[in-house]
């Protein structure tokens, strides 16, 4: 990685800004402070601007999606973005102004059916409240006429109209009144009181000692009449969101445009954003940033093609990005690296030893020849039909080379589809025919040679951890700290490699299991007297390095979670048996031959899809836990080069 520093004419910013977000070469700074005799433009309301007009249009997508979905099949996902070349942003460009229209619009739109939703809410209620009194000859409001005091609302109790008469005068019985009940339900009764407007006090507290309470919202009309208008007005506000909703349905054949103007206004939005750091005199500005040294002399001749400006190239520092570059076998793994960590300083690139250990171990696990067929088949026709980006496409290769090394192990251990092969043979010819005798090469079966698998698993969680410390070992010459590299990491190396060598002695030659004790004694020895060198005084590195062998547990317990390489593959086998099993076993009928199909078909998916995700998630922990614990440390930063980043929309390579 190197650092740039491009520094040109104010009036040419535009062009090359430009230039250089099409060909997204480089990475520019946003910490570098303002020089002197240099100030910062402010384009903080053009950027608003651009960034509300991308809000915009992810607001005007949801209600579209809401109120007419995309169609979409289930493999939509696996698509790339539109290939446009840059001369039609400038199409797009100008048709925004059209686009942010018919997003306002839709907004408008959906505000409308959100008020007539909730206006509805409220007409309901209403009614809700007009029910009881659907009998009710006056308004509600009345309250009075000349000579008559009029009280209309409701009691907390049920009561009949004998009751209700009964109760009144049992609380005042000078009061002359007449009362009617209107509705009674079992937490309310809804009354009206008529008595002479001379009685009105004695009425209000006859009234009040019963618990009345006038109605709410009560108006000048008559209930009945109240209602009709309601639900004229419901009817009215139903059509109203109904054509919205048809208006908004109509905007689905422009759903595109607005995608390609979110996308055209991010990336000026992007634009802005960077003018926003760069510094700027009257009549210069100035660039700052990385890229990487491959590039160096494409971006040069690109500046100079632009407009006329001087270009300065420079070393990069410790807290310089980092870009990964692998050839296409490793390539795909990228994305394993990342997830955890881009390299830090120090670090090497691990990508082409992960992606051989990753697409290894997989295949252990999943181990099943045709479920690897299948995975290379798939990922190749969606990789063939659907083009996807280069993310996506990288996560699909993945699968595909991982798919290559479970269909090796599975022929390894003699399992395609489990044991489909023996068990439709013996069900259609009543054979007993096993896997083994029916393959032409010889296999190793997981359930009866488990403890060789084991064995070989462990072996191989060996040489995956010597690796990852031969790394370290590595990384360690290369800063010139020799003793961490041949005492902290390659008496260890030779230590594990003693103990292997004594193990193997134990099955295979005693000689060996001499030549094993005699380096791992010698290492161990070498331990002692190393690891301790950092402390003080001749007990303090004694106590260190005795205390350093105490790590041999760990390397221990990581050898042990290799054993997951058989139980996985165990597993993945032993499931599809059981399926099979299961699918033979209602015989050659009609229902059999049935039941045969679903059951095999239904199995194996399920299984295909719990042991690969099983396999997945396994082997990515072997290389963070076990691998990178040995020598990486991570905490890089990745390269984020200046580009039209779109979501729906990129431009062609070849541009």
């Amino acid at each position: 990685m190197k650092t740039v520093r491009i520094i040109a004419l104010r009036k040419d910013r535009k062009r090359l800004l430009e230039h250089l977000q099409d060909n997204g070469l480089i990475q520019i700074r946003s910490d570098v402070e303002t020089r002197q005799g240099f100030g910062r433009v402010d384009m903080s309301s053009q950027l608003h601007v651009f960034e509300r007009n991308v809000a915009l249009t992810e607001q005007a997508l949801k209600i579209l999606d809401e109120e007419s979905p995309e169609k979409s099949g289930l493999l939509s996902s696996f698509k790339g973005r539109r290939k446009i070349d840059p001369d039609d942003l400038g199409e797009i460009a100008a048709k925004s102004q059209q686009v942010i229209a018919d997003c306002n619009r839709l907004v408008e739109l959906d505000k409308k059916c959100t008020d007539n939703a909730a206006e509805l809410i409220r007409i309901r209620t209403q009614l809700s409240q007009l029910e009881a009194w659907e009998k009710l000859d006056i308004p509600l409001n009345t309250t009075s006429t000349k000579s008559t005091s009029v009280f209309v609302g409701t009691l907390p109790s049920p009561y009949t109209e004998k009751e209700l008469n009964e109760a009144i005068a049992a609380e005042n019985p000078k009061l002359e009144f007449a009362a009617e009940l209107i509705h009674s339900e079992p937490t309310q009764s809804c009354i009206v009181l008529f008595s002479p407007a001379s009685q009105k006090t004695m009425s209000e507290d006859a009234l009040r000692a019963l618990g009345f309470a006038r109605p709410m919202g009560a108006t000048s009309k008559v209930p009945k009449v109240k209602s009709e208008k309601l639900r004229e007005k419901r009817e009215k506000l139903l059509e109203s969101t109904e054509k919205a909703r048809e208006e908004i349905a109509s905007f689905a054949d422009r759903r595109e445009a607005i995608k390609e103007t979110q996308d055209y206004f991010r990336i000026r939005a992007d634009k802005y954003e960077v003018i926003n750091r760069l510094d700027h005199s009257r009549h210069v500005f100035i660039i700052e940033g990385y890229v990487p040294e491959e590039d160096c002399e494409k971006l040069e001749e690109l500046c100079r093609h632009a407009a006329p400006c001087t270009v300065e190239f420079g070393e990069a520092g410790d807290d310089a990005p980092v870009k990964l570059k692998n050839n296409k076998f490793a390539e795909p793994a990228q994305g394993i690296l990342t997830m955890y960590s881009a390299p830090g300083k120090t670090d090497i690139d691990p990508t082409p030893l992960l992606a051989f250990f990753f697409y290894f171990f997989f295949g252990m696990m999943f181990s099943d020849a045709g479920y690897g067929l299948l995975m290379v088949i798939a990922t190749g026709l969606m990789i063939k039909l659907f083009k996807p980006d280069k993310k996506m496409r990288n996560n699909l290769k993945l699968f595909q080379y991982c798919g290559i090394s479970t269909t090796l192990w599975g022929l390894v251990f003699g399992s395609i589809f489990g044991d489909a092969p023996a068990a439709l043979y013996n069900f259609f010819t009543d054979s007993k025919i096993t896997m083994a005798q029916l393959l032409p090469w010889p296999t190793l079966d997981p359930q009866k040679d488990a403890l060789l698998v084991m064995v070989l698993s462990i072996a191989f969680g060996l040489i995956h951890i010597l690796v990852g410390m031969g790394c370290k070992f590595y990384a360690c010459l290369k800063q010139k700290d020799y003793a961490g590299a041949f005492f902290d990491t390659g008496l260890w190396m030779l230590l594990l490699v003693g103990i292997a060598v004594l193990a193997a002695g134990m099955f295979f030659n005693p000689v060996l299991m001499t030549v094993g004790a005699v380096i791992a004694i010698a290492c161990a020895v070498g331990l002692v007297l190393t690891q301790g060198r950092a402390k003080k005084g001749i007990i303090g590195k004694a106590i260190g390095g005795l205390a350093s062998l105490y790590d041999i547990t760990s390397y221990i317990s990581d050898l042990l979670s290799y054993t997951r390489l058989l139980a996985l593959g165990l597993t993945t086998g032993v499931m599809a048996q059981v399926f099979n099993m299961l699918a033979t076993m209602m015989g050659r009928s009609v229902a059999g031959f049935i039941a045969l199909v679903i059951i095999f078909i239904i199995g194996h998916l399920i299984n295909i899809g719990l042991n690969a995700l099983g396999s997945y998630v396994h082997t990515m922990r072997l290389q963070y836990v076990e691998m990178f614990s040995k020598f990486y440390e991570g905490g890089g930063k990745e390269f984020e080069p200046f580009s039209l980043n779109g979501n729906y929309i990129k431009i062609q390579e070849d541009n």
